[in-house]
């Protein structure tokens, strides 16, 4: 019963990727856990994962293949006391599996499954699972419910490398957890369904039993910078004499910024605030704060603060303080958080991350300047992984290290909110009625009018501004 590899979504934007390299060659013995191969995103580079034992049959797909679509065949694997040689992959050029037999000649065997819907197989950040099973469905399963987990030699429990991670953390027994994936496999939905039953089986959720027989076709796929319309590239380069400019292609990373983003202008209505927040006491803070680190044998400090720590939790907290803000729109409904998650924008090559600072209101200064550092520099190599960048209520986009004075920034998708910052400079103010010379940093807040209206968006940007002016206020 050979299993098929397919090109999994490693990220929700994730439609095609490029098999970088394969770490392991045609003849190689195959344990789960094994990283089979490397796959370019349009995010990152990502390590996939064995979920099965065998040997490795047949590779579809060479290294160095670019844009290969989600759930294309990639390789295929042998199974214990399976003839390797004998194994035989369906559209070698890298195509989908062939697809199942029709109802209509159940007794005729296909050598390679189809993948399993997408609904049926869907991961909570919107990725998908890399494997098919082949010839026959485990016994037990039935067709308008959730199957056994299948198992194998040993009565190893089949489910997927999320299910499994999710189930160890939650203490969740996975023999005993009913199977929804293609051919019964476990997947993370199961898992999390066992949990909030209380139980160890998972409900059978109907929408995958019951997919429609006839789907709508599928709309056009929208152009690379995600605009309904514009100009052609025949158009473009009419405006300009021929060798006066290069034709650089996009990579995956720059196509998806630019669909993203516009479409997060074209679909959220933006709105904006701006706020001058005096730096003077925070620098101060941030001075001492910084002679009192604790040094290591070599002298090093144990953390080194910089204004952008500062903006990422006074952010973190003008949330939590302005608790109707904390959300998120969510077509007919908004979700509302309990603690504050605040992206931060990391420019490398080409592009740009987010990580997130998970529950940012809860920590201290410290330690956001050492996530922050090592998120940068994983960042920046590409290093990333997807639920390290993925979710957030809002996010911060510092400039000021460019000298930017002011700026407005587009929001990410789904985020509410996106806090633009400037340099801090010397400024003349006026204080009891007197001019003096203060240090200025300007900040505009840019607010998905559907979750946050102006007097909303008003407070949380004057909460922040408070923060950011008495920071004593974020050591207590």
């Amino acid at each position: 019963m050979p299993i098929n590899v397919l090109m999994p979504a490693l990220s929700p934007t994730m439609e095609k990727g490029n098999l970088a390299k394969w770490l392991k060659k045609e003849g190689d013995a195959v344990k789960s856990g094994d990283v089979l191969a490397e796959i370019e995103t349009d995010k990152a580079t990502m390590e996939v994962e064995a979920i099965d034992e065998g040997v490795l049959a047949k590779i579809v797909v060479p290294e160095g293949t670019a844009d290969v679509p989600v759930n294309d065949l990639i390789a295929v694997i042998a199974q214990e006391g399976e003839d390797p040689s004998s194994v035989q992959a369906a559209g070698a050029g890298g195509g989908k599996a062939a697809p199942e037999a029709k109802a209509e000649a159940p007794s005729q065997p296909t050598s390679i499954a189809a993948p399993a819907p997408a609904d049926q197989n869907t991961t909570p950040g919107g990725g998908h699972m890399s494997y098919g099973r082949v010839n026959e469905a485990p016994e037990g399963a039935q067709p308008g419910g959730p199957a056994k987990p299948p198992q194998g030699d040993g009565g190893r429990v089949f489910a997927s490398p999320l299910a499994r991670r999710i189930a160890k953390q939650e203490g969740v027994d996975l023999a005993a957890v009913s199977g929804s994936g293609p051919h019964g496999r476990i997947i993370a939905r199961d898992v999390q369904a066992a949990k909030a039953s209380g139980g160890t089986k998972a409900p059978a959720p109907q929408a995958a039993a019951e997919a429609p027989k006839a789907a709508a076709p599928a709309p056009k796929a929208a152009p690379a910078g995600g605009a309904p319309a514009g100009l052609t590239l025949d158009q473009v380069r009419g405006f300009y004499a021929k060798g006066f400019y290069e034709e650089v292609p996009l990579d995956g990373m720059r196509k998806t910024i630019a669909k993203r983003l516009t479409e997060a202008m074209q679909v959220a209505p933006h709105f904006y605030l701006t706020v001058d927040c005096e730096l003077d006491a925070l620098m101060k803070l941030r001075e001492t704060l910084n002679a009192s680190a604790g040094k290591d044998k070599d002298g090093k400090p144990a953390f080194k603060l910089s204004v952008n720590d500062f903006v990422i939790k006074a952010m973190g907290l003008a949330l939590t303080r302005v608790p109707a803000a904390n959300a998120v729109w969510a077509e007919d409904r908004v979700l509302r958080f309990k603690q504050a998650e605040v992206g931060v924008a990391v420019a490398i090559d080409g592009g740009l991350f987010t990580p997130v600072i998970r529950r940012a209101d809860e920590k201290t200064l410290s330690t956001i300047s050492k996530e922050m550092k090592d998120f940068a520099a994983r960042a920046r190599a590409k290093k990333l992984k997807p639920e390290e960048y993925q979710g957030g209520v809002t996010s911060v986009s510092n400039l000021g290290m460019f000298g930017i004075k002011h700026f407005t920034a587009v929001i990410n998708p789904p985020q509410s909110s996106i806090l633009a910052v400037g340099a801090g400079e010397k400024r003349v103010v006026v204080k009891d009625g007197a001019p003096v010379v203060a240090q200025v940093m300007t900040a505009t807040l840019s607010c998905d009018h559907r979750v946050l209206d102006g007097a909303l968006g008003a407070e949380l940007i004057a909460a922040f501004k408070g923060l950011i002016e008495n920071p004593m206020g974020m050591l207590v």
